[in-house]
């Protein structure tokens, strides 16, 4: 039996497209043939990479009982959460409120024929256990109530949809004025205090999540005052991530999350967007620090994603799952035997890598191995009779042989969707790493595919799609698909200084004004031409990824720096504005509204090039500002001077000195006198980080 997700192009949907349930994709079609026979849905939301989704498959959708009974009673609909963020943080929305705050994937949601939910959980076993029901219980429960008590679950869902919208547009009272540093202090001081200062991160137990959101926020509010709290609390988690299970040792990149407090046991999933996210974050820690371990992981996390999860036509992949051949982590994990195996002849002290390792014949993951660093390598030498030149060594050539081998293994099963989003933050990750890091392959994996996204993902008038699958795009993308493809064009034309990229942006953000922003200010989730749903999503918090609300709000902020637009400022404080004191409250929730903040607070420098890249004099100033850490800096370049109507507004009227290279360095487009040495480009970025630029701007250049 083929059911109707045989014609979907979601990798998740098709895993189910030969289930004996009679699902429906989410649309008109299922919402007239419940109305039609006037029965409940079944709504099941799920992802391709999550495991728990995968089970409750194997014991109840592919049960033909349990199937039965679902296509005799229930109009049964499958969303992919990637997909459709708007249904999928609806409903999930309505879960936490129907169970007390508690939420996860797979997620079950009974809905009246209209889509307003009266019931729901998350995964359901197919017998009663742990003090669970089981799912045909719930089902029958379910049934009988929809049948006996209509009345009942009609008031019960429609009081719960207005408490979704109630919960979606509730705003917390607040001015900018009220923004300050302090607010910036607290939230960091906050963020420093839930710090795990034995195994690192922001949390404290167990499970762990890297919360790259939150990290990147330390490493600026440490740029912008030298906390060496904040740059210990980062380089500390960041370091311990690494050298955790969490982190592939043999082919770069990050799981999801640790189950445990150590970093060791991941539920092994790899999503794209933790990878863009983290790959920034060590980045910027390096950039900082200058400890080559932190610019290691991040190539080679970015080299895992050009290896592993990049289309031929430049896009880039979602996720690669937990499992494969029906067993999380088998892909990963080792036996000490194996191990001894493959490495004997190959080290020169077998025992000295597997004690780095944590290699054991017990094993640390269901009587295999997961690879971590178990030890200092230093000490392990040392305790060993070896150089520390030669350890490394050992390890280098362990992971070269133990790499090839691994390739031989079944691979985990990979979601090949594209989304617009999450390769807005690949691409903003990639293009940054190319002009850093001077990574010529970063650079042409950033070209191919922003041209890509405005190619391939490009409706005829000019908008986005969601996603991309097999030859073709779908769905109307969402406020975040937008602001992230803003943000990757903002840096890949820092990268390339071509105004193709900036324009872009540009358009883009104009898209967002005329069809996203809320009468009352923000922002919804989703366009003035979406469908109509139960409420019209609007969510500020961050997730796993930031919110589509504040990383607008960011991207506004950086266009007001490069044109003077006020129009994008006052939007992106509209935003702050409906957000108030919980960001200093809540800072775990809200860290690129904090991101955002501290943007705008301590005001963008505005670093306006004119001249050749390739002269001499242009590429030493452009290595001044691209090397240290400076997350306020904009920066523009024209080959000439900035006199065409293409080049960003910042850079008109700023000229050549006497036919040489020259920088202007800026706040609010009033200028300090322009330098054309690299040296007196540090000095006066030096005294802008330090104090206020309003001190040292000069009455040349006009102000806005």
């Amino acid at each position: 039996m083929v059911n109707r997700l045989q014609h979907e192009t979601s990798p998740y949907l098709l895993q189910h497209a030969d289930n004996p349930v009679d699902w429906y994709p989410w649309g008109p079609e299922a919402l007239q043939a419940a109305k039609a026979q006037d029965r409940p849905i079944l709504l099941s939301v799920g992802y391709s990479a999550c495991h728990w989704c995968h089970v409750m498959a194997h014991e109840s959708f592919e049960d033909a009982d349990t199937a039965k009974y679902m296509n005799e009673h229930f109009v049964n609909i499958k969303v992919d959460r990637e997909e459709r963020p708007d249904l999928d943080d609806i409903y999930m929305q309505a879960t936490l409120i129907l169970n007390r705050g508690q939420g996860g994937w797979p997620m079950t949601v009974f809905l009246t024929p209209d889509g307003h939910p009266f019931h729901a959980g998350t995964y359901y076993p197919p017998e009663p256990r742990y003090g669970m029901p089981s799912f045909k219980q719930v089902m029958a429960a379910v049934v009988d109530t929809y049948r006996h008590k209509r009345r009942q679950v009609e008031t019960t869902a429609h009081a719960l949809a207005d408490d979704l919208s109630r919960t979606m547009l509730e705003a917390v009272s607040g001015e900018p004025g009220m923004f300050s540093t302090d607010l910036l202090d607290t939230a960091a001081a906050g963020l420093i205090q839930r710090a795990d200062p034995v195994h690192g991160g922001l949390t404290r137990g167990k499970p762990k999540f890297p919360n790259p959101i939150s990290l990147e926020y330390l490493l600026r509010y440490h740029a912008a005052t030298g906390s060496d709290q904040a740059l210990t609390a980062v380089s500390f988690t960041l370091r311990k991530m690494a050298q955790g299970g969490m982190y592939d040792q043999l082919g770069g990149g990050f799981h999801r999350y640790s189950v445990d407090e150590h970093w060791l046991v991941p539920h092994f999933e790899k999503m794209l967007y933790d990878n863009a996210q983290l790959a920034r974050v060590y980045l910027h820690a390096w950039q900082i620090t200058r400890d080559p371990f932190l610019r290691e992981v991040a190539e080679d996390t970015l080299d895992y994603v050009l290896r592993e999860m990049t289309a031929p036509d430049g896009g880039f992949y979602s996720t690669q799952d937990a499992d494969s051949e029906g067993e999380e982590g088998k892909f990963y994990v080792w036996s000490a035997e194996e191990l001894r195996a493959a490495l004997d002849g190959v080290v020169s002290n077998l025992d000295a890598l597997l004690a780095y390792w944590g290699i054991t014949a017990a094993g640390n993951f269901e009587g295999r191995n997961i690879l971590h660093v178990a030890d200092m390598l230093e000490r392990v030498a040392v305790r060993h009779g070896l150089s520390v030149e030669q350890m490394r060594d050992d390890v280098s050539a362990a992971k070269t042989v133990l790499f090839t081998l691994r390739k031989e293994r079944i691979p985990p099963g990979r979601d090949d969707k594209i989304l617009a989003a999450w390769n807005g933050m690949m691409l903003a990750a990639l293009a940054e790493a190319a002009r850093v890091l001077g990574r010529d392959e970063y650079r042409q994996a950033a070209l191919d595919n922003a041209s890509f996204l405005l190619g391939e993902m490009q409706t005829e008038n000019g908008r986005l799609h969601r996603t991309h699958r097999a030859g073709a795009s779908r769905l109307d993308a969402y406020l975040e698909d937008y602001a992230h493809v803003i943000e990757g064009l903002l840096e890949l034309y820092q990268t390339t200084f071509d105004t193709r990229w900036f324009v872009e942006a540009q358009r883009l953000a104009e898209i967002v004004l005329g069809h996203f922003a809320a009468d009352e200010g923000g922002f919804y989730d989703t366009s003035d031409e979406h469908e109509a749903l139960i409420v019209r999503p609007r969510n500020v918090q961050d997730s796993a990824a930031p919110s589509g609300s504040a990383m607008i709000a960011y991207v506004l902020l950086r266009l007001t720096g490069f044109t003077a637009e006020t129009r994008y400022e006052e939007a992106a404080l509209s935003v702050y504005r409906a957000v108030g004191g919980a960001l200093g409250e809540y800072p775990m929730a809200f860290g690129q509204m904090l991101i955002g903040l501290d943007l705008w607070l301590r005001r963008p420098v505005e670093i306006a090039l004119i001249g050749e890249p390739e002269h001499e004099a242009m590429r030493a100033m452009l290595d001044v500002v691209r090397q240290p850490y400076r997350p306020l800096a904009l920066v523009a370049l024209s080959p000439r001077n900035g006199d065409s109507s293409t080049v960003p507004p910042l850079l008109r009227m700023r000229t050549l000195r006497d036919g040489q290279p020259a920088a202007y360095v800026c706040e609010n487009f009033v200028c300090a006198a322009p330098v054309t040495s690299a040296d007196a480009l540090a000095g006066l970025l030096d005294e802008v980080e330090e104090e206020d630029v309003d001190d040292i701007l000069t009455d040349e250049g006009e102000d806005r």
